[in-house]
């Protein structure tokens, strides 16, 4: 394509309606913010300009070191969990069996389930009153029933657990897309050759699906660096902020405590890390994923 010619012209004539949709619903947003965290601005006194204030704010507060590191924690444990069970799922649903689409179509329920109906689902589960995790260890027992969401490793468990059923159909399909654009020819000539099923999935399957894994993983990270939703609806932070994520965190700093400069400036931070990441990952792809 020659540069000036009229294939670029109009390449960039249908390309216009997309690039003005992402300058007006993407790159203003992230400019907003990035203007706002160089202010102070609160409701009770003059908007002032503050320089990089806020940024030196955000590493002596104390409550966002403990943020970061259980975001970090979240994330890593529930991508993970989700790639390896999402990978698990794959496999059986690329078999053929009597019954498949209908299994198909059943692991992606949890998926189409609002965020928010799942964090309310789970919240009811880990009632000490009535919830169905108690129900199942201790019975009709009640007086034994413990309050889950109240103890900082149960809480934290069951966030995890609840991403993990909520999302694992995702990364699922992911990987399943992955495994039907491997050749069945590959296989056939690794079971001719005499590799069994482990040796096959191993160096068959395993090197080929490497890019739908990254993929997933991609994808994953930066939803689950970004949760707020499923935080807010079932412990706001509780017990005593260990269940805090930075979305929340921002959010708490910015509405309830009205410090708007300070929480945009714990909302750039969340775009920069997850911005890092998706970088990292994408260039991982490219170099290790797609190369083979």
């Amino acid at each position: 394509m020659r540069p000036g010619g009229r294939e670029t012209r109009l390449a960039w004539a249908l390309s216009a309606p997309a690039l003005l949709t992402i300058g007006v619903f993407l790159a203003y947003p992230i400019a907003a913010a990035v203007l706002a965290s160089l202010h102070h601005d609160t409701p009770f006194a003059e908007r002032r300009f503050a320089g990089l204030d806020n940024y030196g704010e955000l590493l002596e507060d104390d409550l966002l070191r403990e943020s970061l590191v259980f975001t970090f924690l979240f994330v890593g444990t529930s991508v993970t969990l989700e790639v390896f069970s999402g990978l698990a799922i794959a496999l059986v649903l690329h078999e053929s069996f009597r019954g498949r689409g209908l299994l198909r179509a059943a692991v992606l329920v949890p998926w189409a389930v609002p965020t928010v109906v799942t964090a309310v689902m789970w919240k009811y589960m880990a009632s000490d009153q009535y919830g169905l995790l108690n129900l199942l260890l201790h019975g009709n027992e009640i007086a034994n029933y413990d309050a889950f969401l109240a103890h900082q490793g149960s809480a934290r468990l069951i966030l995890v657990l609840a991403d993990v059923w909520k999302t694992t159909s995702f990364a699922a399909l992911l990987l399943l897309a992955g495994l039907q654009a491997i050749p069945d020819e590959l296989h056939e000539a690794a079971r001719i050759d005499g590799a069994w099923a482990w040796r096959r999935f191993w160096h068959v399957t395993l090197p080929l699906l490497r890019p739908a894994i990254l993929l997933a993983v991609l994808f994953r990270t930066i939803d689950a660096f970004r949760v707020f939703d499923l935080v807010y609806v079932m412990t706001r932070g509780a017990p005593a902020g260990s269940t805090n994520v930075l979305s929340f965190h921002g959010y708490e700093t910015m509405f309830p405590e009205q410090l708007f400069g300070y929480g945009s400036a714990v909302s750039v931070l969340v775009f920069l890390i997850t911005a890092t990441l998706a970088v990292l990952a994408v260039r991982a792809i490219g170099t290790k994923g797609l190369a083979r």
